[in-house]
């Protein structure tokens, strides 16, 4: 088996522009729409916009790698370092923290350009807490092949063996050498938005420098791509789309890392971007169909209503999973099964919740337009 750095032409990747451009396209009017909506929100629904998908990025990109975060440190650490907390709040996890600053960083130093320490100054972010266990911020050292392996012990799957340690430093500054100066066929903002970010993301990958953290640092570089390339902060969430199916993901960069064609790859992760966009659209048309119930209902309802619709809120555009029960509400609430089943009923005689479904049976979710 060969791997793409021991291809002759290596880091010369070729692919089919054709192949790309319908997703390209969609992209582009969907980024529009986005950033349309977006500009038309008040500035509390901005910030509160950004937070969100600040927050679900970190938590995911997290996720992919098996690492499960608490979304309130998360987003207690991405407020601190916003200066949005009037008090900073003290952090335990220091993953939680760590995540948080790497995205912050992304998105507040996108214009300036890729540096390697850059690099290494986001891999110490990722990792401050685990010092011990592994070198932050420094490229992996020693003999032993850095493989992608999967499989019990004595049974492994090797998917991918990257280059020796020795070769990364030659390596790496050969790719910011690419990113900084790269130049594509199709000309325009967008269209170097997704090939740059496609590229960028699978040419890291393939280097694997760090001896952890490759493909947080390596989605945080396709952001990074975006942003850089549309010439504001890009809004969506690249790790949500992923980690919805990571398999498709894994077997995307598996086949792209066994050859220097990689028009499958760049029509796969041009589609992770574009299915992105798509979802941030409708979380920011959730935020706005929020506020706006919010603003109806503010007065009509009680502590308790709130604090049981809070939680469907909180679920965002998804919606809560399996809607709300008597069983879920009381478990929220604290109240009777009574009390539960009689508050409901009301809040669906107000045209608050939409009921599904009967007797046993009988859920409820928001009422959202």
């Amino acid at each position: 088996m060969m791997y793409n750095w021991q291809l002759q032409g290596w880091p010369n990747f070729t692919y089919d522009v054709a192949e790309v451009q319908p997703s390209i396209l969609a992209f582009a009017q969907e980024t529009g729409e986005v950033n349309g909506l977006i500009q038309g929100l008040p500035d509390t629904l901005k910030q509160e916009t950004l937070l969100q998908l600040m927050l679900s990025e970190a938590v995911k990109t997290s996720e992919i790698e098996g690492e499960y975060l608490s979304r309130e440190d998360v987003m207690s650490s991405i407020r601190n370092n916003l200066g949005l907390n009037d008090t900073p709040v003290y952090v335990k996890d220091q993953r939680a923290s760590g995540v948080a600053q790497l995205m912050v960083e992304v998105r507040q130093n996108f214009q300036q350009p890729l540096t390697l320490d850059m690099l290494k100054a986001w891999h110490r972010l990722l990792f401050a807490a685990n010092a011990g266990r592994i070198n932050p911020g420094e490229w992996r050292q020693g003999d032993t092949p850095m493989q992608v392996v999967s499989g019990a012990y004595g049974r492994e799957i090797i998917h991918y063996e990257a280059p020796p340690s020795t070769r990364v430093p030659e390596e790496m500054e050969r790719f910011v050498g690419w990113y900084n100066s790269v130049n594509f066929p199709l000309k325009g903002q967008i269209p170097e938005a997704i090939l740059k970010s496609t590229i960028a993301h699978l040419y890291f990958e393939s280097i694997h420098p760090f001896e952890d953290g490759n493909g947080r640092i390596g989605r945080a570089i396709a952001e990074n791509a975006l942003s850089q390339s549309l010439g504001r902060p890009i809004m969506l969430s690249l790790s949500k789309t992923i980690e919805a199916n990571k398999k498709a993901y894994y077997d995307a960069l598996k086949e792209a890392q066994r050859a220097l064609d990689i028009t499958a790859w760049m029509v796969y992760f041009a589609s992770v971007i574009l299915n992105a966009q798509r979802d941030a659209k409708a979380m920011v048309l959730f935020t706005l169909k929020k506020a706006q119930f919010y603003d109806r209902y503010k007065t009509q309802l009680d502590e308790r209503h709130w604090k049981a619709i809070n939680k469907i809120l909180d679920k965002g555009a998804e919606g809560f999973d399996g809607g709300m029960t008597a069983k879920k509400y009381m478990g929220i609430t604290k109240v009777s099964k009574a009390t539960a089943t009689r508050d409901l009923q009301q809040l669906h005689e107000m045209g608050v919740l939409v009921q599904e479904g009967a007797g046993r049976s009988v859920r409820y979710q928001l009422n959202l337009p």
